[in-house]
């Protein structure tokens, strides 16, 4: 009796701690979520110059504000000097480079890789901004009923939807096991 072996396609082979079946994506997607997250702060600041403007009504619930954020979300761990910056963006790149060896060796498909990408393409570009800019650039401030969110970056956003694609590839087996149970 023969039994058919699997392909790399089906499965990375446990040696391949950069690059598995997935990581083409997740790169592309990385790379394209850096590139929109810099180009629009660029804008933002270079060209719209939202910094000599202040707050700027862009609708009922959604304003554009200049903010640097010195710490990660809602200014936690919040560091005012060039060595906490530098810290805060080592630790960046290293989650990123986790999260992209995550993906090379254990990577199940493209949703995963999509929300891997998103991940890591928003913790570069709020990286770059703590080089460039001494802290992350936000401009975003959403509001309803006299009551302010946080100020946030296109960056922010592909690193919630990552974790929420995180979260729904997670339950995804978990939902097809008991599909299949019942």
């Amino acid at each position: 009796m023969t039994v058919p072996h699997s392909t790399s396609r089906d499965q990375p082979p446990k040696s391949a701690w950069l690059w598995g079946p997935y990581s083409r994506h997740a790169l592309w997607v990385a790379i394209a979520t850096v590139v929109i997250d810099q180009l629009n702060k660029w804008w933002i600041v270079a060209v719209y110059d939202l910094p000599a403007k202040g707050r700027v009504t862009i609708t009922s619930f959604m304003d554009w504000i200049y903010v640097i954020n010195k710490g990660i979300s809602y200014s936690l761990l919040r560091s005012d000097s060039w060595a906490g910056q530098l810290t805060l963006f080592a630790f960046a790149l290293a989650a990123s480079v986790g999260f992209w060896v995550w993906l090379a060796r254990a990577g199940t498909g493209k949703l995963m890789a999509w929300s891997l990408g998103l991940i890591i393409g928003g913790a570069i570009g709020n990286a770059i901004d703590r080089l460039h800019a001494g802290g992350v650039i936000d401009y975003v401030s959403l509001h309803a009923f006299g009551y302010y969110w946080y100020v946030f970056n296109i960056a922010d956003v592909a690193i919630v939807a990552g974790v929420v694609g995180l979260l729904y590839d997670s339950l995804m087996p978990s939902r097809n096991d008991a599909a299949n149970q019942g």
